[in-house]
This record gives structure tokens, sequence and C-alpha cells, in this order.
């Protein structure tokens, strides 16, 4: 069995014990709480500070939980609420469309899988949840590029590959993409990122009118695509499911 590591065991209980109690504690609260020496204490408590962890009251010197802490908790309330969200109208669009669903959100540069729905057939398939995929390639990454800005910052900036011949790599080519996807109010990815696949894909706004995720049915070009174009009753299916999902994280009518 692998061995815990044990500097993030004792991050992990310094931020558990900042976390209940008293709001704010002092080192040698949290050195004798924890059974620490104040020298190892203090090293972890410094670390966690300058990741956001860990905050350090300057009149009193004591330590209390970061708003980089917050701001992971809202992240991960927001992406469970996401999917919960999406969950049935999601499975009525692979059942509808015949192909997989995918429901995605921005992560270190990419498209984070948080949601796969099976296409309604006994083909053997795999679960993708968890799975990364390109901003610049995917249906998923171009509609977020499209409509998100930090998205959009991200993709412009990241060196752009061709996956295949078919990939959109050329700054002024990317800019002028995301132009139509706004216009039109979906993305599509044929054989962009992968040979023989296709894909299209809506935003999914939140009560803000942000831009919180992206859901895509994704297949076989052949059916995605007959004789090589979209088929417009797909592409409606994806856009009638964002919208569905989006008003019922409170975005009203889009």
């Amino acid at each position: 069995m692998a061995k815990n590591i044990q500097s993030l065991e004792r991050a992990a209980a310094m931020l558990r014990l900042l976390a209940g109690g008293e709001r704010r504690l002092g080192l040698s609260d949290i050195s004798s709480s924890l059974g620490l020496a104040k020298g190892t204490a203090h090293g972890i408590l410094r670390t966690l500070q300058h990741e956001g962890f860990v905050e350090q009251d300057a009149a009193s010197g004591r330590y209390q939980l970061g708003a980089e802490l917050l701001r992971l908790g809202n992240s991960y309330l927001d992406v469970h609420e996401l999917r919960a969200r999406a969950l049935v109208w999601t499975d009525d669009l692979a059942r509808s469309s015949g192909e997989s669903v995918h429901l995605g959100v921005l992560h270190q540069h990419g498209i984070l899988i948080v949601h796969h729905v099976f296409r309604p057939d006994d083909s053997r398939q795999v679960l993708e949840v968890g799975a990364m995929q390109p901003l610049h390639s995917t249906a998923l990454g171009k509609v977020l590029s499209a409509y998100d800005p930090v998205a959009h910052s991200e993709a412009v900036e990241a060196e752009r590959h061709a996956f295949t011949p078919r990939t959109v790599t050329g700054a002024e080519d990317f800019e002028t993409l995301l132009d139509l996807i706004r216009a039109q109010g979906w993305a599509a990815d044929v054989e962009e990122t992968w040979e023989g696949v296709a894909a299209v894909a809506a935003p999914i706004h939140d009560r803000g009118r942000m831009p919180v995720g992206a859901v895509a049915v994704t297949g076989a070009v052949e059916r995605v695509c007959p004789g090589g174009e979209l088929r417009p009753e797909l592409i409606a299916a994806v856009r009638d499911c964002a919208r569905a999902v989006s008003r019922d994280l409170g975005a009203g009518r889009f």
C-alpha cells in the first residue's frame, strides 16, 4: 500500500482545525492542537498562506481560512448544481438524438467532462467523466471560448495544435470562427479533434447570465453529418437542452 504524504496530511489537518471552533487561531494554538513543533507548523502555514488557502490577520498575527478555499468550494458547488440540473435534460437529449451527450466545464486551460450520457444502444462505450478536452478544437471548448472571457483568453494565448487537417489554428481564423459561433449560438467540431467524430455544442448560463458550462452531442461523423451537413434537428435539440438547463439554473429565457 502506498504511503500517505505526511506534509499533506498535516496541511489537511490544519485546514480542518481552522474550519472549526474559533474563527482565528495563533501559531501556538495550531502547533499544540496538532502536536507539531512551532517551526513545522509555521512552515506549513506559510505555504498555505502563499497559495491563498490561509490568511494571517496583520494586527493579531492569528490565522484563518483564506479566500482561495471559498473559491474552490464555490466551484465544486457550481459544478455539482450544474450536473444535478442537467441530469434529466441530458438523458432526454441522448434518447432523442441517439448519440452520446457530454457536459463540460472550463478547467485548467481545457474542458473537463463532468457528466457523460451513453449513446442509447447496446454498443460498448467508455465513460469519459474526468477526461479533458482541448479548448480550441472541440465543440465544447470552442463554444465556451466564444462566450466565456476566461476561456477565450486561455484559448487565444495557448498554442493551438493541429490534431487533424481540419483544426483551426491561426489566430485570425480562430477569432473569426468564434464570431460566427456567437452569432449562431452554437459550435461544431467536425473531425477537428478526432478523425471520424463530430459534435455540436451550446453554452449553459447561470442566474447571472454567465457561461458556466456547455452541453454537446457527439457521434460518428456519418450520423451527425449525413451528406456532409450537420443535422439541423440535432443543432436545435442541443440548443434546447442548453436553454432548459440554463433556465433551471435561474438564467431565464435565452
